[in-house]
């Protein structure tokens, strides 16, 4: 038995909010060293669905030309509609409260249909120009907000926001990070500011009127990077000044919304995005301020200075969980 469970059963028998009896039970339980592998399969499923995908994209695209366009549509519509009769026939249908399948193999199969429907808009687009310039992402990120309000699938959600975020032009993976797409591109700035808000006031709005409330976080998280990231990039534009207030309105903002919904990973980010900005409008500063003469010195602070501020986030980090604890 854990420590901390092991003074937490004490602490109730000592309160007598447990009996010998039922203490005698727990222990005995304990040492079975029975564990739960709920998580471990989860994850086996998960990564099923993506080796699948990744194995059917695979197969298309090196036996193309043998197999045929046509005959990869009508696979990839035949394991489609195969998914989603069996998703449809076992969802409970469309609730603005959380709602789980009896089987949570289902949110797998719901998760490998809405891949398997964007990768048929995808090739369906790429090879015969159905849809107009940039309306797949859009068909693709219907898609994954209907199976995810549809089905409660928090996977399908994030390929909706994904989708939306694509469709206006931005990419935002590590490969887009490290090209600098989005500092190359200011007009793509202001688009994935605009699009943050807007998750923002949708994540807001579903809060009051009760839906969905459990894809709260999921919406907050998208809308602090898209906000952040592109916050910062603005701030190496020519108008930065105007943006130092936005990314701190929006750290700020995020910095009591994670204390109220107890949550380590938007606190986390939060500072992070603060500390990366403070530290650009810091290094405008100097630069903007003849310090020559103080070079010296500024060499001297700087690993001071980092150093401190390491470990300052781990005191805000141990603060917070303390708080929250």
């Amino acid at each position: 038995m854990g420590k901390e469970i092991n003074e937490f059963t004490e602490t109730l028998l000592t309160r007598e909010l447990l009996t010998d009896a039922q203490m005698k039970s727990i222990k005995q339980y304990d040492a079975l060293g029975i564990f739960s592998l709920h998580n471990e399969l989860r994850f086996l499923l998960y990564l099923g669905v993506l080796l699948f995908t990744s194995g059917i994209g695979t197969l298309v695209y090196k036996n193309i030309d043998s197999i045929g366009h046509v005959a990869v549509l009508c696979l990839l519509l035949l394991l489609i509609g195969i998914g989603f009769y069996f998703s449809f026939k076992k969802a409970k249908g469309f609730s603005k409260d959380e709602v789980l399948f009896d089987n949570p193999v289902y949110d797998y199969i719901v998760l490998l249909c809405t891949i398997l429907s964007c990768v048929f808009i995808g090739y369906l687009q790429y090879q015969y120009q159905v849809f107009g310039y940039g309306l797949s992402s859009l068909v693709c990120s219907l898609v994954g907000f209907f199976c995810a309000y549809y089905f409660d699938n928090k996977s399908a959600l994030s390929i909706g926001i994904t989708g939306l975020a694509t469709f206006i032009g931005i990419s935002i993976t590590p490969k887009a990070l490290l090209e600098n797409e989005i500092y190359n591109n200011p007009s793509l700035i202001y688009y994935g500011i605009a699009l943050g808000g807007f998750l923002l006031l949708w994540a807001e709005y579903s809060e009051r009127i009760s839906l969905k409330k459990h894809f709260h976080l999921l919406f907050l998280t998208f809308a602090l990077h898209l906000i952040g990231i592109c916050s910062i990039a603005a701030l190496f534009e020519t108008y930065w000044y105007i943006f130092v207030f936005l990314l701190a309105a929006t750290l700020y903002y995020f910095y009591k919304i994670s204390y109220v919904i107890g949550s380590i990973f938007l606190f986390v980010f939060t500072v992070l995005y603060g500390y990366i900005g403070f530290n650009i409008i810091l290094f405008k500063l100097i630069d903007f301020i003849d310090f020559s003469d103080f070079w010296q010195l500024l060499t001297i602070l700087t690993p001071v200075y980092f150093i401190g501020s390491i470990f300052g986030f781990i005191r805000l980090i141990k603060h917070f969980n303390n708080e929250k604890s």
